[in-house]
């Protein structure tokens, strides 16, 4: 089999050609700007005006500002190339940043939800709602462009990093939303309990995204195995060749834009070492050309009969 080695005399250390594209690590620099300047806004006339529902769109601009920064760091980080420590590379950097991103927005999400039901309780009135409905328009838009920006360099890159940074301003799209939809019917109603009403509601939202990243991250770290569908493909590639009697023992996993496969085939006993060497490269191509857009790490171990119940 080919597999692409760091140097020649250390076959433990995986090459990995799928780096970041300047795009995918220019995105969490363009979304840390501009999530410094809605924080900004938002949280000055958040304070002026009393709105908690304002505040807690100002907190999670603030955490998805340091968020982005993180992300930056770790697309950097998992660009490194593997060395004799990490032998297969850094790509698990990008799950445990989503998974520590996670982490961080619930910790926000709470603090929202705690503020939400404290001005709940209170009723406390919410001043200047013109001034802050101008802000949240404003926000709206500026985080409507962030989010297509975020969501057309997840569709070319695939990267959980930008996936995770996505999620944020999704969230921040439909929290800015109802933040909006608050100040409205205060506005025109001088409800000021709905403030608070929104401002759990946005909380608890935010907790629930925030929960779907942690599980993300932790089944990357804690090597889930590729898709459904995929593994099924990688089978079909398998059986494809009829010189090939049977398979066990597959098993899969990604780390970044690494796939990782390693499967037993079972081929005649009397075939030559020439003629398996040549089986093997060739299912390896196949499966490489599922996904062209990662480096596949495929390991094809194969046996003269079904060893499965000897090593199982």
């Amino acid at each position: 089999m080919a597999v692409n080695y760091v140097k020649e005399n250390d076959p433990h250390i995986v090459k990995v050609e799928k780096k970041s594209t300047p795009l995918e690590r220019r995105a969490p620099l363009v979304a840390t700007a501009l999530s410094l300047v809605l924080a900004i806004i938002k949280l000055v006339v958040a304070i002026v005006s009393g709105s908690v529902a304002l505040l807690a769109s100002a907190v999670d601009s603030i955490m998805d500002m340091f968020v982005s920064v993180f992300n930056f760091l770790a697309i950097r980080l998992s660009d490194r190339s593997p060395d004799e420590k990490f032998p297969f590379g850094y790509g698990k950097i990008e799950a445990l940043a989503a998974f520590f991103e996670g982490l961080v927005v619930t910790a926000s999400g709470l603090y929202i939800l705690y503020e939400g039901v404290m001005k709940f309780i209170k009723n406390e009135p919410v001043e200047r709602v013109g001034a802050s409905i101008a802000v949240m328009i404003i926000s709206i838009v500026i985080v409507f462009i962030l989010v297509s920006f975020l969501s057309y360099v997840y569709k070319k890159s695939g990267n959980l990093v930008i996936k995770s940074d996505l999620l944020h301003y999704k969230t921040d799209l439909l929290s800015n939303s109802a933040v909006l939809l608050s100040l409205g019917i205060i506005y025109f109603t001088d409800w000021y309990f709905i403030d608070g009403v929104f401002g759990i509601a946005i909380g608890v939202y935010i907790v629930k995204e925030a929960f779907e990243l942690i599980e993300e991250g932790a089944y990357v770290l804690l090597d889930i195995s590729l898709p459904e569908d995929e593994v099924k493909r990688i089978q079909e590639a398998i059986k494809e060749d009829e010189r090939i009697n049977d398979f066990h023992f597959l098993r899969t996993r990604q780390a970044g834009k690494v796939k990782f496969v390693e499967v037993h085939i079972v081929l005649r006993p009397d075939i030559s070492l020439l003629e398996a060497h040549k089986i093997a490269d060739e299912l390896e191509e196949r499966i490489k050309r599922l996904d062209e857009n990662v480096t596949w790490h495929i390991l094809i171990h194969t046996d003269p009969y079904d060893d499965s119940k000897e090593n199982s």
